[in-house]
């Protein structure tokens, strides 16, 4: 299975976005697990990210039981570069449901990883009937730090690189994603280091993180503040070693969602799909697989 074997991409419309167009790949035919519902899965938000660079590698075993889509934000990858309108999560998902739309998809599983964990919350918060079940890696906007100081680690080497982007700043930022520092290695740095300064990437970022910043659009990025109205069954997982956002972020997503359980990865950091690849795959597929569609109320 190659990029380009399952590369797709697709126009959508949005109010934010105007028209633009989204790279997503696709693998996979449902299957019994999960009630058959296909597996979106929206990667992080660091310099080079992309849902290739960050779940290409967990395609195929995912593929196995979902129809499997791993969409590129937008902003990212190949999908286009607008400037973001309002805050991100929100400017993101709703380019995500356009896409689901355009391939008439009505229900989805999400997985989301960091920047993708808060686009799948909002998401499911603003579109409830689209989401069966919900897995969140280290996801940003429900990460409450209790005892860490923020900025973190990781997100202070984010904003280093941001600042000043050259390749050993990104390896420094890499280097905060993970335990396992053989990880991080020169042709990773090179690849992400190209995605990171291509051309709008150095822009796009920039509008991403000024909707976190912005009062005016920052407060809708706090997704902690929502999570009791989510209603979809969640797994937050989360590597112990998390150097971006850290375990103890996790604390009040786990109180106040209703159905929310944790599961921590030992020796694991930001990237638990890479680091514990053959156990996230296996937690999140019998999380997933225990899900049963109910009927729909329809009106008279």
């Amino acid at each position: 299975m190659t990029p380009d074997s399952v590369r797709r991409s697709a126009s959508v419309h949005t109010e934010a976005t105007g028209q633009i167009s989204l790279t997503y790949y696709e693998a996979g035919e449902p299957t019994d697990v999960g009630a058959g519902l296909p597996l979106v899965m929206l990667h992080g938000g660091g310099p080079g990210a992309s849902s290739w660079s960050n779940f290409g590698p967990a395609l195929p075993g995912f593929a196995e039981s979902f129809r499997t889509l791993l969409v590129d934000q937008p902003g990212f990858g190949g999908s286009d570069k607008p400037p973001v309108v309002g805050n991100y999560y929100r400017f993101a998902a709703d380019a995500v449901v356009a896409l689901l739309d355009e391939l008439g998809i009505e229900r989805v599983h999400l997985l989301g990883n960091s920047l993708g964990g808060g686009t799948a919350v909002r998401l499911a918060l603003s579109h409830p009937d689209r989401v069966g079940r919900l897995v969140l890696m280290g996801p940003g906007g429900l990460s409450l730090n209790l005892f860490h100081a923020d900025p973190t680690e990781g997100v202070q080497r984010l904003m280093e690189f941001g600042g000043d982007p050259t390749p050993e700043r990104l390896r420094a930022f890499i280097s905060t994603m993970v335990v396992d520092q053989s990880l991080v290695t020169d042709e990773l740095v090179a690849a992400r280091f190209a995605d990171a300064t291509s051309p709008g990437a150095q822009d796009a970022m920039r509008s991403m993180g000024m909707s976190f910043w912005n009062p005016e659009t920052a407060e809708d990025g706090m997704l902690w503040r929502e999570a009791h109205r989510l209603r979809q069954h969640t797994l937050l997982t989360w590597g112990r070693e998390d150097r971006v956002n850290p375990l103890d972020g996790a604390m009040a997503a786990l109180k106040l969602i209703p159905r929310a359980r944790l599961h921590v990865f030992p020796n694991c950091g930001h990237w638990a799909q890479i680091e514990a690849a053959e156990e996230f795959r296996e937690v999140a597929t019998a999380f997933l697989g225990r899900h049963v569609e109910r009927p729909r109320r329809t009106s008279a």
